[in-house]
């Protein structure tokens, strides 16, 4: 395991952090849209369908989005006729052992790795389905202003090789 890199240019533990709970706080509210405002332009989001997956462009993932494909899943989201999402998925995320891996010192951009679990709750007829997420995510964060963009977010899931039902939300 690596050890943490020490704060940089004023860049904490602490601070990343408080951007990842702020990030996963976004997702629970279901406040898509400023969540996909967190991501640069080019930004991506990646879940990959299996351990040791190394790229989304080669194999199928289970989630592999930039702007555009985020776009379009937030609007089907929202829209009144996703009856898979009638009544809305309900989610909490817990991030944790946050650790800042690498720092590239010519761009400021640092990755990131986390802890997360992810509870989902869909309230449907005839049974409601209950499912936890659980695995590790790798941030690239770069600096902007007091904060940080997300140039990408990979989400590993430890069981990202197992068959689920039809996934709706990010992890």
């Amino acid at each position: 395991m690596n050890a943490p890199i020490p704060a940089v240019a004023g860049v904490s533990d602490r601070e990343v952090e408080a951007f990842l709970v702020r990030e996963a706080r976004l997702l629970d509210d279901r406040k898509f849209e400023e969540w996909m405002a967190l991501f640069v332009p080019e930004g991506y989001y990646w879940a990959p369908a299996r351990i040791g997956q190394a790229s989304p462009r080669d194999e199928v993932s289970l989630i592999f989005d930039d702007r555009e494909f985020m776009q379009n899943r937030i609007r089907r989201l929202r829209h009144p006729k996703v009856y898979g999402q009638q009544p809305a998925s309900r989610a909490v995320r817990q991030v944790s052992n946050v650790v800042i891996d690498e720092r590239d010192a010519a761009t400021g951009e640092i990755e990131v790795r986390s802890v997360f679990f992810m509870f989902e709750h869909r309230p449907m007829l005839p049974a409601p389905l209950q499912r936890v997420f659980a695995g590790e995510y790798r941030h690239r964060l770069r600096p902007d202003g007091e904060s940080f963009r997300m140039v990408w977010k990979k989400a590993l899931l430890a069981n990202c090789d197992s068959s689920f039902e039809p996934i709706f939300l990010y992890f």
